[in-house]
């Protein structure tokens, strides 16, 4: 007995079938019956897309102002590890010209 595939629909068709609905051009049936769909799972469709048409209208401007914070806080850690490397090289600098003592001036041996 051969498996049969799982169809998938994109969110194009998706919005246009429940749009159809909504409008109320055609009945719920007769849409299932044109596109070779179950009546579930329309009104699954249906139930999503108005579960979730608020956040259409939600302002974008809470998620860029967040977005806007988020960048701030990173450029400041950015800046104090660039200090603390900055500090932990000259760090490294200091310690190996004092474990040279040939090296007084660290430029190199004399010639």
């Amino acid at each position: 007995m051969a498996k049969r595939k799982r169809r998938h629909f994109t969110p194009e068709f998706k919005a246009e079938v429940v749009l159809e609905a909504l409008r109320g051009e055609s009945s719920q049936a007769e849409l299932c019956r044109r596109h070779n769909l179950s009546e579930d799972q329309l009104s699954t469709w249906k139930r999503q897309l108005l579960e979730n048409a608020t956040s259409l209208f939600k302002s974008r401007d809470k998620s860029s102002k967040a977005a806007t914070e988020r960048i701030a806080q990173l450029e400041q850690h950015v800046g104090r590890l660039a200090v603390a490397l900055d500090i932990q090289k000259k760090a490294l600098n200091w310690v190996s010209e004092k474990a040279d003592p040939d090296d007084q001036d660290g430029k190199g041996s004399p010639e």
